[in-house]
C-alpha cells in the first residue's frame, strides 16, 4: 500500500453540504469511500486558506488513487489536487541507486 496527501477546497455546493452534514459526517462518509477501494483513512483535517481539507490515504495501487481523486472531483463539491508520499526508507533507497543522468548543457 501506498500513502497519497489529497488536498481539496470546496465549492459552494461542498460547502453547502459541509453544513449540513458536519465535519465528522463527511469523515464518515470520506473513510466509507476510501475503504470501499480496498484502503484506509489513515488522517482527515480541516484548514483555513487556499486549502479547505487535507487527507492522508492508503491504498493498493495509483489506480485506486486516480479513481479516489476523478471521482471526488466529478462530484463537483471538491477541487481535488494529489500527492504521493514518499517515507524516509524510500529515500534511503532511491540515494543506494545507480542512475546516470546529464544535466542540460553539459
Amino acid at each position: 500500500m501506498s500513502k497519497y496527501l489529497f488536498q481539496a477546497s470546496y465549492t459552494q455546493a461542498g460547502v453547502q453540504g459541509l453544513l449540513k452534514e458536519g465535519g465528522s459526517g463527511r469523515r464518515e462518509a470520506l473513510t466509507q469511500t476510501v475503504e470501499g477501494l480496498g484502503g484506509s483513512l489513515d488522517a482527515m483535517y480541516y484548514a483555513f486558506g487556499d486549502v479547505d481539507l487535507l487527507m492522508v490515504v492508503d491504498l493498493p495501487d495509483e489506480a485506486s488513487a486516480v479513481a479516489l481523486s476523478m471521482f471526488i472531483g466529478a462530484a463537483g463539491a471538491l477541487d481535488v489536487t494529489m500527492k504521493v508520499l514518499v517515507s524516509p526508507e524510500t529515500i534511503d533507497e532511491a540515494i543506494r541507486k545507480n542512475v546516470s543522468y546529464r544535466a542540460p548543457g553539459d
